[in-house]
């Protein structure tokens, strides 16, 4: 079984990832990894905490000589913020609206929000990153890889080849991916790139925030990953699980999504007529497990809940109106969250794959 933890905060000193379950055997490369957490840290409409952090990590365990051992992998990041910080505790007593600061005071019983901001940060997600890397190079030795593109930030949407060419023809989002990691964005429509831009740079003028929608696809993954015996190991259920744990996500669609439910079932179905499909609708998956299609997923993410003209709210030492808490923030991170979404897809499925091949080394 592969399964990780995290531990940290934004503003502590540092993050920790453990990943526990990788084989022996898988060639790690610190560049590659360097590379991953910087693929998340970077993007337009990104804030300055972006730029004064360079992710330096170190792997403490798990990793000897470039290759895992099969011990549990430990990776600590170091938060260059934190000596900015040091000293000068800010507490939040105005909780903003869509962040995780009033449900968390509530459950806890703080008056001051600012343990829950710590925790619940979008920061630690680059834990997640460094764990996400390690399951891509064991599915990299399977054949397998997982990339992302976005489609729509706010109300500018790409234009892009079709759903089904994007969901079914592998060069097609290969191509893509390649597009979009030549954007500041991460769009493969450049044209619409810069529209992404201006309008991230309207919402920033204004004090707001802007969301979006992205798309990942794993590319040359195995027929028979997941199970329909037991629910929680349906391959869609724990891949839409990873997706919707990535901070701001509010949506999950695998294949067809939404679309699916208005058309006759005679039209939805991927029919079998050889080893691959003429469709992939169900976006490589049916009864839970994988079909040998690509896995395809879309997901929306909301805007960003820390605005700097900010919504109303309550003080939570008096429950009386006023301001919600002001900080600085990203106004735009939805290629950010892509990145994020391709570890947590890796991560699920390099847990099916041990879960089918086992073994302790690779």
């Amino acid at each position: 079984m592969l399964r990780f933890l995290t531990a940290g905060e934004s503003h502590g000193k540092g993050l920790v990832a453990i990943l526990e379950g990788m084989p022996a055997g898988i060639d790690v490369y610190e560049k590659e990894l360097l590379s991953e957490l910087s693929r998340r840290r970077k993007g337009y409409g990104r804030g300055k905490r972006a730029n004064i952090e360079d992710d330096e990590f170190e792997i403490i365990s798990g990793v000897s000589n470039g290759k895992t051992t099969g011990a549990p992998i430990a990776v600590v990041l170091k938060n260059k913020d934190y000596e900015n910080w040091k000293g000068k505790y800010v507490p939040i007593f105005s909780p903003r609206p869509g962040h995780a600061d009033y449900p968390g005071a509530l459950k806890y019983g703080f008056k001051d929000a600012r343990p829950v901001a710590e925790r619940a940060s979008a920061r630690e997600t680059a834990a997640r990153v460094a764990c996400g890397y390690f399951a891509k190079k064991l599915l990299e030795k399977a054949g397998v890889r997982v990339v992302s593109w976005v489609i729509s930030i706010g109300e500018i949407f790409a234009n892009l080849p079709s759903e089904e060419e994007r969901m079914k023809d592998e060069k097609t989002a290969f191509y893509l991916f390649e597009l979009a990691e030549k954007s500041e964005v991460r769009c493969p429509d450049l044209t619409a790139s810069q529209k992404m831009k201006e309008i991230i740079d309207e919402a920033r003028e204004k004090g707001d925030t802007l969301g979006g929608v992205f798309e990942v696809a794993a590319v040359n993954a195995p027929a028979g990953l997941g199970s329909f015996v037991h629910w929680d190991r349906r391959l869609d259920a724990r891949l839409s699980t990873a997706v919707m744990s990535i901070p701001g996500i509010k949506g999950v669609e695998i294949g067809l999504g939404f679309k699916v439910a208005n058309l006759f079932g005679s039209k939805a179905q991927d029919i079998i007529g050889g080893e691959k499909r003429l469709t992939n609708n169900a976006g490589g998956i049916e009864g839970g497990m994988s079909n040998g299609e690509m896995i395809f997923l879309r997901a929306a993410m909301k805007p960003i809940p820390t605005l700097q003209n900010p919504l109303p709210s309550v003080d939570l030492r008096t429950m009386e109106k006023t301001l919600a808490h002001a900080e600085r923030s990203d106004v735009c991170a939805v290629g950010s969250a892509a990145v994020v979404a391709e570890s947590m897809v890796a991560l699920v499925l390099a847990d099916a794959l041990l879960e089918e091949r086992g073994g302790s080394r690779w």
